[in-house]
């Protein structure tokens, strides 16, 4: 433990920058997107001073992680800390706040102030999720990230912002407090056995629970996660929040917030009740096939293309659930890769939509079409990332749903045998999207029809070919996502259990995907 980090700094940079943010624009009516650029850009300086970890991390500790007293009484400390898997996922944070910010830098138009306030906050919520290990403490940040987040949706979005906002506000609400519930539960079981009084996630590993006692907090803490992941049938605030969010909410809600459920399943659930998760794993797997196959057809079934998109998303990460609860290192693997992948391509179609409304005032594909010989950048760049979305081999996506479905094979055939039909639904959707909007005859809106729509700017266009870069290198050379967070998926108790064997033609040496320490961390191999 050391009594400064560097990850404090970013969260307080962020937490800082939003209320500079808010005020230069009250005040002098400007500045506000300066700040928020230095502000992301100066917390991403901080996290590449963790760049030596990546190569030499000893395996099993974190690379840096820091502890105040905050409520002592109660045993709440001011705990945070980082390993190769929170280090991926605060990685992807800060790059897609970049992202959506650049993307959308002439977008907001009013409040300007009080939007870059919340963008901010929000990832400085999504940080803390990220990095804390005091449960109060991740219960704490899993609000802040919250409530910012509903302001994006109701002040900025769209004709139906407010039933939007309050759809999410009820989910995530509903979700958190059976969260809390079962944080409390947790915690005072612990005491009750130990006489140790502490909301330490370290120290809960070892709490000693009943079979009944720990299946039913893992339900708890389950819910809670599968809502914002989303899973079905948990997944109805998700269609309507990302289409009326604006641009930058819906790059926001999809590129991280939703990993932030996946990431607690990771990080939490699977490691604090192994034998609990382990029984409920083929439950959770059959939901993870049923939210692939349904998230496909409903998207293929929608005509704006916003709300296709968001149910493309239900499919991707259905994907991430399958893997988590395959119980084998492969699928694991699998499913942090998607994670980032999904993160990148999903950001990148929800940036195209907006610049297609943004010029045409319009989502509705039933009324585009052509936009191919007038905006050939923009078509361009969308059949890259749609391709990228269905699973093109070579990128980060292909990758990641290939893992999934190598590891989850092992574990149950006949679910990852109905999954694997949803990569059908994800080509069909994803083509029909191209074929109706940029392809065929000319469409445009009829209040658009009397000008000529612009193509990208250098700014949108670099900005995308950054992401671009950044999947074509995730399927080309994936072994670095790999490297980096196989110590800490190395840790989560249940994955230990059984090992494909095919494993071995797939991975180098360097991987040793199939090669898992016989240990349970209840017996003291806690991370």
């Amino acid at each position: 433990m050391t009594p400064f980090s560097t990850l404090p700094a970013i969260i307080a940079i962020l937490f800082c920058g939003g209320i500079l943010a808010w005020l230069s624009e009250r005040y002098f009516n400007r500045g506000s997107r300066q700040i928020s650029l230095i502000s992301l850009s100066v917390a991403a300086a901080l996290l590449a001073t963790y760049w030596p970890h990546l190569t030499d991390s000893p395996t099993g500790v974190w690379w840096d992680s820091v502890q105040i007293n905050w409520i002592p009484r109660f045993g709440i400390s001011f705990s945070l800390a980082i390993d190769g898997l929170g280090f991926l996922m605060l990685a992807l944070t800060v790059l897609m706040g970049l992202f959506g910010l650049v993307v959308t830098w002439r977008d907001i138009r009013f409040r300007r102030g009080f939007f870059y306030f919340n963008y901010l906050w929000t990832l400085a919520g999504v940080v803390g999720v990220f990095t804390a290990i005091d449960l109060f403490l991740f219960f704490f940040f899993w609000e802040v990230m919250l409530i910012p987040m509903l302001f994006l949706i109701a002040v900025w979005g769209y004709e139906e912002r407010i039933p939007a906002a309050i759809k999410f506000f009820i989910f995530t609400q509903a979700s958190s407090l059976l969260m809390l519930l079962a944080i409390v539960t947790l915690v005072y079981l612990h005491y009750s056995a130990s006489g140790i009084l502490t909301f330490n996630y370290r120290e809960l590993l070892n709490a000693q629970l009943t079979p009944g006692n720990a299946y039913w907090l893992m339900l708890g803490f389950f819910i809670a996660f599968a809502v914002k992941l989303p899973a079905l049938p948990l997944h109805t605030w998700l269609p309507d929040a990302h289409t009326q969010a604006p641009t930058a909410g819906s790059i926001l809600l999809a590129a991280i917030l939703l990993k932030t459920g996946a990431y607690g399943l990771l990080r939490f659930t699977l490691p604090l009740f192994p034998e609990a998760s382990a029984a409920f794993a083929p439950v959770a797997m059959s939901i993870g096939a049923a939210s692939i196959i349904y998230g496909a057809l409903l998207a293929f079934a929608q005509q704006d293309m916003k709300r296709l998109v968001a149910y493309s998303s239900v499919s991707h990460m259905g994907f991430v659930l399958l893997g988590l609860y395959a119980m084998n290192t492969v699928a694991a693997q699998g499913a942090v890769m998607q994670m980032i992948a999904h993160g990148f391509s999903t950001a990148a179609l929800f940036s195209l939509v907006g610049a297609i409304q943004k010029r045409l005032n319009s989502r509705d594909m039933a009324q585009l079409g052509g936009l191919w010989s007038s905006l050939p950048k923009l078509s361009a760049t969308a059949l890259f990332f749609a391709v990228a979305s269905l699973g093109m081999p070579g990128l980060g996506n292909f990758i990641a749903e290939f893992l999934v479905l190598l590891g989850s094979f092992d574990s149950n055939h006949w679910i990852t045998a109905i999954a694997a039909t949803g990569l059908i639904g994800a080509a069909l959707y994803a083509l029909l999207m191209m074929q109706r909007v940029f392809f065929g005859g000319l469409r445009t809106p009829e209040d658009a029809q009397t000008r000529s729509p612009t193509d990208l700017k250098a700014r949108e266009f670099l900005a995308l070919i950054s992401l671009a870069a950044g999947l074509l290198l995730l399927g080309l050379r994936p072994q670095v996502v790999f490297d980096i967070a196989q110590p800490a998926i190395a840790r989560t108790g249940t994955l230990h259990k059984k090992a494909p064997t095919a494993t071995s033609q797939i991975s180098s040496p360097k991987l040793r995907l199939s090669a898992w320490p016989d240990t349970d961390h209840r017996r003291g191999n806690s991370p």
